[in-house]
């Protein structure tokens, strides 16, 4: 029996007990089982790391072999197979040959061998392992044919993994066969099982994740097979341990020899196990399952063709396992989706609201098979069936919102949030909605659920508790362990998941729809406060552009011009924060205020800071810029003001120019006063005010943008130029969908002023 405590045999294992076996190297043991021995070559075919046991199986001791060519150390046939392998790159049928140059001392000399070659890093390495059970080949062979068409047409997963299990064990001839299936956390449950007529079965017992632990899985992933002929066995080391190249173990992720966790040793021994294998089952690149393989009257090694047999049909397994699983969930989701289409024709034919029909209608429980439902619409909850309270909901759906998904779920909310309490209504959730005040909960209780354990699962537990001075061993009882569950709700399906998303977009929809009506009054509204073309006036040329974000899209951008009763033109550009009605509301407002202010004779700070108290009384959680200016035709004099709005621009006989306007802060914020900048426009100026939507686009520099605004300007700037067209050509700064509704004003004299 192993020293599980250490084996000198086994460097890479060192002291180990339950608490570190899920850190255990165990791709890189320094040790094979001593069935079999390992050669690691380099590409010259030169022995760089050999099995200890090279001097019986072989003739030759393992330090007289390193750094000979393979041809000296196995033979010119096993080298020459080698080359071949390597030039097919590594593929091909198994290889069976005899060594028959060895010395007669040798163990493996005449004798017929398994070759298996794969690559690890720089290195080949190269097992030979002696033929077992060579009667039972073209038995193998044939019973391997006739199960794969009988596993092609079992109707169910649970009658595919029982005539898996049933197969495999008329194959391998183990005592036990099981099909073992994890869960979403990993842990077991053995879903089949063939075994000895006196064994005690094992079937519906359920494992922890603790048993496999994850490096052991990842491991499983990769090389599907797995035997221990004998747990009582000597690891055999590799000589050297370490390869003089790296320095490093030697990878034997993909050995068939691997020596085995010591931990892994003294587990199956607790429960009686002289032999094992196992055979991966893996769905999509992920570990579905094992075909676990044990034997309990001494070791047992079947032949290879026996076990290659076995690792076929866990491959074929894989594949049907998918659509089996497809086609057991095939009713159910069926029955969903004509559920799901009674309920979204019921709503769209309703004549109340969207979502009042929605939460009122009878199926709104059975499309998600929950015993209550919650619908939060601008913060105002509405619910159905047994529900937690307002508070606890609201919780609930922000610990569920993320960005990257609109339909989530857990069926566990108390490990969602630990320190919530009274969840037993809803200690499984669904919700849809990606905005933090709009959302659907579906609830479901708690679902207790009793469990068959092999043993007890929380003896790791128990050993945190007892101190780092206290050895756990795997645990020594198998006997049946029940446990109650609690806390968790009836998982949630990939089906219910994908309906749920699909009536949120159904109720988007739907809402849009009913809305259409709304957005065209508030669109109307816009359209007659941002007019088209600004009015003509005698004295200046003006123009003006307007652009929403998208086609539907309301903003808050206007622009303004008018004639105040002293002569002067008044010019204003603004922009509420902010998209849709409530923005374009409180656009008409301020602008409206606005108006009123300058036509009472305020100069263009003093409206700026009337604009920001108003905005801070009347106009609650609301913030934007303006600028605004007063021009004198006459003079060409311009005073200006700004609330944390882009400067204008000037243009004239020497350029560019991004004036220098002092800004108050941001209207809405309820402090802060208002300077004004004079400026005069020459015959050949022109004055450029605009909205940051121009300028501003994510992912893209502001400052790189504001040159080349500036730069476009210049070049196209002619002081006697169609400035309608001008002022359209300026908008091709931006990017092709901009992020943000844009506003542009421009003035200049006319020649008649000139």
């Amino acid at each position: 029996m192993t020293d599980i405590s250490g084996s000198p045999h086994t460097p890479s294992y060192g002291e180990v007990d339950l608490t570190t076996c899920d850190r255990e190297p165990i791709h890189i043991p320094g040790a094979i089982q001593p069935h079999g021995v390992l050669l690691a070559i380099d590409d010259d075919h030169c022995v760089r790391m050999v099995s200890a046991n090279s001097a019986t199986m072989l003739g030759l001791d393992p330090e007289a072999a390193l750094g000979c060519p393979l041809a000296e150390v196995a033979g010119q046939d096993l080298d020459r197979a080698v080359s071949e392998r390597q030039d097919a790159g590594l593929s091909g049928s198994p290889l069976v040959m005899t060594l028959a140059d060895l010395p007669p001392s040798a163990t493996l000399a005449g004798t017929a061998v398994d070759v298996r070659i794969h690559r690890s890093g720089a290195r080949l390495v190269v097992e030979l392992e002696p033929l077992a059970g060579a009667d039972r080949v073209a038995l193998s062979y044939h019973t391997a044919r006739g199960a794969m068409a009988r596993m092609a047409g079992a109707s169910s997963v649970h009658e595919l993994t029982a005539t898996l299990a049933r197969e495999i064990r008329e194959l391998t001839a183990f005592d036990r066969v099981m099909v073992y299936r994890f869960d979403p956390d990993w842990n077991g449950e053995v879903v089949a099982e063939e075994r000895r007529a006196d064994l005690n079965p094992f079937l519906g017992l359920h494992y922890p994740a603790t048993d496999i632990p994850a490096q052991a899985r990842r491991l499983y992933t990769v090389n599907w097979t797995r035997l221990i002929a004998d747990i009582g066995y000597e690891p055999v080391p590799l000589h050297p341990v370490f390869d003089p190249e790296t320095d490093a173990p030697l990878d034997l992720s993909f050995s068939t020899l691997r020596s085995v966790s010591p931990i892994h040793i003294e587990y199956l021994s607790n429960m009686g196990v002289t032999a094992s294998m196992s055979v991966s089952i893996v769905v999509e690149d992920r570990l579905w399952g094992l075909i676990a393989c044990h034997h309990y009257s001494g070791p047992h090694r079947p032949s290879q063709d026996a076990r290659a047999a076995a690792e076929f049909l866990g491959q074929v397994a894989s594949q049907i396992v998918v659509d089996r699983e497809r086609a057991d969930d095939r009713e159910a989701m069926l029955d969903t989706q004509a559920t799901m289409a009674g309920l979204t024709a019921r709503i769209s034919a309703s004549t109340r609201s969207p979502l009042e029909a929605l939460i009122d209608d009878p199926e709104l429980l059975t499309l998600m098979r929950a015993d209550g439902a919650a619908l939060c619409f601008d913060g105002v909850i509405t619910t159905r069936g047994t529900v937690v309270d307002d508070d606890t909901l609201r919780q609930i759906a922000e610990a569920l919102r993320s960005p990257l998904s609109y339909a989530t779920s857990t069926d566990q909310v108390a490990t969602l949030l630990p320190d919530l309490e009274g969840v037993g209504a809803a200690a499984g959730v669904l919700r849809i909605g990606s905005a933090p005040d709009r959302w659907l909960l579906w609830l479901r209780p708690e679902q207790e659920q009793v469990v068959d354990w092999g043993g007890d699962p929380t003896n790791k537990l128990l050993s945190a508790a007892e101190g780092p001075e206290v050895r756990l061993s795997p645990r020594k009882s198998f006997e049946k362990w029940r446990q109650v569950v609690r806390g968790r709700s009836l998982p949630w399906t990939s089906w219910q998941l994908d309906a749920a998303d699909s009536l949120g977009k159904h109720m988007t929809g739907l809402l849009l729809m009913r809305s259409r009506e709304q957005i065209a009054m508030a669109e109307s509204l816009q359209r007659s406060v941002v007019l088209d073309r600004p009015p003509a006036v005698d004295g200046i040329e003006l123009a003006a552009r307007y652009q929403p974000a998208t086609t539907y899209q309301l903003g808050g951008d206007w622009w303004d011009a008018f004639v105040l009763p002293d002569g002067r033109i008044a010019l204003a550009v603004g922009d509420v924060a902010g998209h849709g009605v409530s923005a374009a509301s409180a656009m008409t407002q301020l602008r409206t205020a606005l108006r009123a202010y300058l036509f009472e004779g305020h100069g263009p700070a003093a409206c700026l800071d009337q604009l920001d108290r108003l905005m801070d009384g009347l106009l609650d959680q609301r913030i934007a810029t303006a600028a605004v200016a007063i021009l004198d035709p006459g003079t060409g004099r311009v005073s200006i003001a700004s609330a944390g709005h882009p400067p204008p621009i000037l243009l004239d006989d020497d350029g560019v120019t991004e004036l220098d306007v002092m800004s108050r802060p941001l209207l809405g914020v309820g402090w802060g006063t208002s300077t004004t900048t004079e400026v005069v426009l020459g015959a050949s100026s022109t004055l450029v005010m605009y909205t940051d939507g121009l300028v501003e686009e994510r992912g893209v520099d502001l400052d790189e943008r504001v040159v080349a605004l500036r730069e476009l300007a210049r070049r196209t700037h002619h002081p006697d130029g169609d400035l309608d067209r001008w002022l359209e050509g300026l908008l091709a700064v931006q990017g092709p969908e901009p992020d943000d509704d844009t506003t542009l004003l421009a003035v200049r004299l006319a020649p008649i002023s000139r």
